[in-house]
C-alpha cells in the first residue's frame, strides 16, 4: 500500500511523529509525504513557520528515526489543500488526524471525477499534551509546551495543571 500523509509540519511534535508513525507502519509499497510549501503553509497561520528546505529536512530526519521498516519515502511539496491526494494515482491511503478526517470523502470525490481509484483514510487520534489539550505546532510556537507535550513552567503556574502527561486518545 503506497501511503500519503500531507501537512506543514514545523514545528514537528508528538502529534506529527505518530501520524508519520502511522504511514510508515502501513506504507509497504511506499510513503509520500505532501509537505507544504511556503505560500501555501503562511498563508491561513498568524504564527511564524520554518522555510520549507528546514521542515523537509526536518521531517526527513524524523522518518529515517522513525522508520523501523526500511520504507521508501518521497517528500513532495504541497501547493494547495487537496492536489497531491486528489490527483496521484498512484496513491491507496491518506493518513490524517481527527481535525482533517472529513476531507477524505472530498478527495474521493475529486478523485473520482478524475476517474482515479478512490483512497483509504488512516485516523489517528490527537495527542494529548500533559495538560490534557492536544499537542499543536502552534501551543509550541507560543511556549505553552514543549514537542512531546510536557507544559512549560510558566504556563503550569499560570494555570495550576499538573507535570503528569496525557495518553494517545
Amino acid at each position: 500500500m503506497r501511503v500519503a500523509v500531507a501537512g506543514t509540519f514545523g514545528p514537528i511534535h508528538d502529534g506529527h511523529r505518530a501520524l508519520f508513525r502511522k504511514a510508515l507502519e502501513r506504507g509497504d509499497e511506499g510513503v509520500l509525504v505532501a509537505l507544504t510549501g511556503d505560500a501555501f503553509a503562511r498563508g491561513k497561520r498568524e504564527r511564524p513557520v520554518p522555510d520549507f528546505t528546514d521542515r523537509r529536512e526536518r521531517v526527513r530526519q524524523e522518518l529515517e528515526a522513525l522508520d523501523e521498516w526500511g520504507r521508501d519515502v518521497e517528500i513532495r511539496e504541497l501547493h494547495d489543500e487537496h492536489g497531491i491526494a486528489s490527483t496521484d494515482p498512484t496513491l491507496d491511503a491518506l493518513v490524517v488526524s481527527p481535525e482533517t478526517a472529513h476531507e477524505i470523502a472530498d478527495i474521493n470525490a475529486e478523485r473520482a471525477r478524475r476517474d482515479l481509484d478512490p483512497i483509504e483514510g488512516f485516523v489517528v487520534p490527537f495527542v494529548r499534551a500533559a495538560d490534557g489539550e492536544r499537542i499543536s505546532s502552534t501551543r509550541l510556537v507560543a511556549g505553552e509546551i514543549d514537542e512531546h507535550g510536557e507544559v512549560s513552567p510558566s504556563k503550569e503556574a499560570s494555570d495550576g495543571a499538573g507535570s503528569e502527561r496525557s495518553a494517545t486518545e
